[in-house]
C-alpha cells in the first residue's frame, strides 16, 4: 500500500519451466472481460507500474470473499504490476489497463493460491475478480523517481534521502510517521540494493533491473 518503495522489499522470481517428455506443459491462463474502458486513456499499465485498484474477490459458486470498499481500511490497494506483489493471475491479467477501467478476470488455481490455498481460499480454487484501475504511476526503478529521492542532486541516495522518502509517502497517503518502522525499512533496502556496500545506492544500482520488472 506504501507505493514504491515497499516493491523494493520484494524480488522477481523465475517460474520454473515444468516439463514433460521433453515438451512445456501448456501455462495456465487468465481469463479477461472488460466490463468497462474510458473513451480517453492517456497510458497503459505494464510491469513495474504502481497501480492504485479496488478489487472484489469472488468464490466460482458467486459468494462473495472480499472487497477492498468494504473491508479492511476501506482503501483502494497500492502495487507494483509484474513483480508477484500480488498472484500471478493480476500480474497476467491487469496489463495494458488504463486509468478507470474496470476488467473481470477469472483466475485458475495456478495462478491464485494452488494446491495450498491461503486464509478463507480453499485448496484449488478458481476464483473471479472484479478490478478498477484507478491510477497508474511510474515504477519504482524509473529515473523519474530517483530524481525525486535524490535531493542533492549527486545523483546518489543516502539512507537519509530515503528515510525523507518514506515520510513523504506516508504522509502524502494519510500514515502517521513512525520513525523506528521507516529506519528498519531503510535498513533492509540497503541492505538489498547497495550492492557495493559504500553506504548510498546509486542510480546504476537503482535502475539496472528496471527492464526485468
Amino acid at each position: 500500500m506504501l507505493l514504491s518503495v515497499l516493491s523494493w522489499l520484494c524480488s522477481s522470481l523465475l517460474l520454473p519451466l515444468l516439463t514433460v517428455s521433453g515438451g512445456k506443459l501448456p501455462e495456465a491462463e487468465v481469463t479477461i472481460e472488460v466490463l468497462h474502458r474510458p473513451f480517453i486513456c492517456h497510458r497503459k499499465s505494464k510491469y513495474g507500474d504502481i497501480l492504485l485498484v479496488h478489487h472484489e474477490g469472488y468464490f466460482e459458486n458467486g459468494t462473495m470473499f472480499h472487497t477492498s470498499r468494504t473491508e479492511g481500511d476501506k482503501h483502494a490497494v497500492w502495487f507494483t504490476l509484474g513483480i508477484r506483489e500480488v498472484i500471478k493471475g493480476w500480474d497476467k491479467g491487469l496489463q495494458d489497463m488504463c486509468s478507470g477501467e474496470k476488467r473481470k478476470l477469472i483466475v485458475p488455481p495456478a495462478l491464485a493460491y494452488g494446491k495450498e490455498g491461503k486464509g478463507k481460499i480453499p485448496p484449488e480454487s478458481t476464483l473471479t475478480f472484479i478490478i478498477e484501475v484507478l491510477e497508474i504511476r511510474n515504477g519504482p526503478r524509473s529515473h523519474e523517481s530517483f530524481q525525486e529521492m535524490d535531493l542533492n542532486d549527486d545523483w546518489k541516495l543516502s539512507k537519509s534521502e530515503v528515510k525523507e522518502y518514506l515520510r513523504k509517502e506516508f504522509e502524502r497517503h494519510g500514515y502517521p510517521p513512525n520513525d523506528t518502522l521507516h529506519e528498519n525499512m531503510v535498513a533492509d533496502i540497503f541492505a538489498k540494493e547497495d550492492e557495493n556496500k559504500d553506504g548510498f545506492i546509486s542510480s546504476r544500482e537503482f535502475t539496472y533491473k528496471h527492464d526485468e520488472l
